[in-house]
């Protein structure tokens, strides 16, 4: 299924305020994600690729990340937001095709990241990006990540002034949204939110402020990242050790917590 235009304002529009975006990784993850009161669903990289045996870091066949946005678009009604790494792609061109098949999978929302590659090929691929999305008639949120943090692109004490250079860049570029993984502090998130003019997100990480207070400092957005899934793969991990430990299936049944009907959910 298409992306749904109404979809793409309603995403944008979640961004005026402040919006806490959790990661799923499969369709009955977005599902249970959205009856838990989610307004917006973005999926996390690395949990797509886990789930489908790959390592994050682009070594996902794209073909798969389009497959998971059309499960997760046929069996939710929120906005979708697509974390597509870098494009994959080091191809602007490519990256421009690649982001037309997630709108035409059903998102609206795309991530798409810098890493250690120049900062003048992330700029190209917003551009293509941008472009896609225009041809789609669908406007796209683009939320353009910068790891300056995250891969260490500048000094410690330049890393608020880099980012908001990037941002800045980001926006001229066709990018509707900054993300910042793993600026922590409070300071620097204020003054990146204000050195951009577009909403600024930031990533779930222990010390990360509450949400209450990131709106206070200027961040308009707070992601899950991988964290969901992380906690649901350590609940099966502690479930099957202790199954496999006792054969204890009182406890097994317990530690599944209320019999959700999954087949219910599953019907759109």
């Amino acid at each position: 299924m298409s992306a749904r235009p109404n979809d793409a304002a309603l995403f944008r529009a979640l961004h005026d305020d402040f919006l806490i975006l959790p990661n799923a990784w499969d369709g009955v993850s977005a599902k249970l994600i959205e009856r838990a009161g989610a307004k917006a669903i973005a999926t996390t990289s690395a949990g797509v690729a886990w789930a489908h045996g790959y390592a994050d870091g682009h070594g996902l066949p794209f073909a798969k990340l389009v497959t998971t946005i059309e499960e997760i678009a046929r069996i939710v009604s929120v906005p979708i937001s697509a974390d597509c790494e870098g494009g994959y792609s080091d191809d602007p061109k490519q990256v421009g095709e690649n982001v037309a098949a997630l709108i035409g999978a059903g998102a609206v929302g795309i991530n798409l990241e810098d890493g250690k590659q120049p900062h003048e090929l992330h700029l190209r691929k917003i551009e293509a990006a941008r472009d896609a999305a225009e041809r789609a008639g669908v406007a796209l949120y683009i939320n353009a990540r910068t790891d300056v943090y995250l891969a260490k692109l500048a000094p410690p004490e330049a890393a608020v002034e880099e980012s908001i250079r990037r941002g800045r860049a980001a926006k001229e570029a066709g990018a509707s949204g900054l993300f910042v993984p793993f600026a922590l502090k409070g300071e620097e998130i204020a003054a990146i939110a204000a050195g951009v003019d577009m909403p600024l997100n930031v990533i779930s990480w222990a010390g990360v402020p509450k949400a209450e207070e990131l709106k206070r400092l200027g961040a308009r957005r707070l992601s899950a990242g991988t964290e969901i899934a992380r906690a649901a793969l350590s609940a099966a991990r502690l479930a099957a050790e202790a199954f496999l430990a006792e054969g204890d299936s009182d406890a097994l049944a317990a530690s599944a917590g209320e019999r959700i009907n999954i087949n219910a959910l599953m019907q759109p």
